[in-house]
């Protein structure tokens, strides 16, 4: 199982009450498979996170792992092995932006 933590906005809007969700992946997880089983047990959350169009990260929300900022790497890479055994969450949060 994957442990995925989201902001109070997604929360809110999947209805989720906790901080964190957990979702189980085949194969090695990736950015793109946890979302994408994210998605699938929490459809309002489609179009949200990533683009409809492209797939790619929504503007303002960022990924971490393991304390690392993971926003820019390749979707289809493999998530540290302290998120894939369930130790660790994948944070997605979101971005704060202004002066």
């Amino acid at each position: 199982m994957i442990h995925v933590e989201l902001p109070f906005h997604l929360r809110t809007l999947a209805g989720i009450t906790g901080s964190e969700v957990s979702v189980e992946v085949e194969g090695e997880p990736t950015i793109a498979s946890v979302l994408d089983a994210l998605e699938v047990r929490y459809p309002m959350l489609r179009g949200t996170i990533r683009e409809y169009e492209t797939g790619r990260r929504r503007a303002y929300l960022r990924f971490f792992a393991c304390a690392n900022d993971i926003s820019f790497d390749a979707l289809d890479s493999p998530l540290p092995p302290a998120v894939a055994d369930g130790s660790e969450p994948l944070m997605i949060i979101g971005a704060i932006a202004g002066g």
